[in-house]
């Protein structure tokens, strides 16, 4: 009987890689059918990008600045995802708006994780603008990427109070934790072929997702899926 197969999976990111830590390590200890094919940047001096070679991770930098614009540089990003064989794309604070071809290319398999409560708070500085507009909650979400930025369908999220006196780093490292813990439950209900993106519907185990999965709980992995 054959070993279930993994799904390959390649992590886009611009900075400290701590989601694609998190994505490794649950790949690393079987918690979720898939493999970590590739790492990729855009920027050369990403600690993301040293601490996967640390993990003996394949990696991959294409630095945006050496290309004359976005068409050349998603040419050398696209060839770097095929050279890893990448079946899913997971967006882990990657700092660069792709172009509506490319997401059109791969429309349904790349993910992407915001901070914050989507369709609240989309773009940059949402502990910020959270603290300053008084919420009570904020949080972190888990969605298919779209043609419009941090808009694409909502797949799960995860909420933290906002506590009196919260400063933005207190409430950033809080929501954090919670990306750490919802973005690796993502990928393996992908892997195992329980979810998917049908047109702008979303299907777990076959049925349409009426509102994102909420991971107030801890979330349970996700068995892997029969070998192709």
């Amino acid at each position: 009987m054959s070993a279930p197969a993994k799904l390959k999976l390649a992590v886009l990111l611009s900075g400290r890689g701590t989601n694609m830590l998190a994505i490794a390590r649950s790949c690393r200890e079987g918690l979720i059918g898939a493999q970590l094919a590739g790492v990729i940047s855009d920027r050369p001096d990403a600690p993301g990008i040293a601490a996967a070679r640390e993990l003996a991770l394949r990696t991959s930098v294409i630095d945006a600045q050496q290309y004359p614009g976005r068409a050349a540089f998603e040419d050398a990003l696209e060839a770097a995802l095929r050279h890893c064989g990448a079946e899913l794309i997971a967006l882990a604070g990657f700092m660069r708006i792709l172009s509506p071809g490319f997401v059109q290319r791969h429309r349904g398999r790349m993910l992407n994780i915001h901070p914050s409560l989507l369709p609240r708070y989309q773009g940059l500085h949402t502990h910020r603008r959270v603290l300053q507009a008084g919420e009570s909650e904020h949080g972190a979400s888990v969605h298919f990427v779209s043609e419009v930025l941090d808009g694409g369908p909502v797949i799960c999220q995860a909420r933290v109070p906002v506590r009196a006196g919260d400063s933005e780093a207190g409430l950033a490292a809080r929501v954090q934790r919670q990306e750490h813990r919802i973005y690796p439950f993502v990928i393996g209900l992908i892997a195992s072929g329980r979810l998917q993106l049908q047109g702008a519907t979303i299907l777990l185990d076959g049925a349409a997702l009426a509102s994102p999965i909420s991971a107030q709980a801890e979330p349970q992995v996700a068995p892997r899926r029969a070998a192709r």
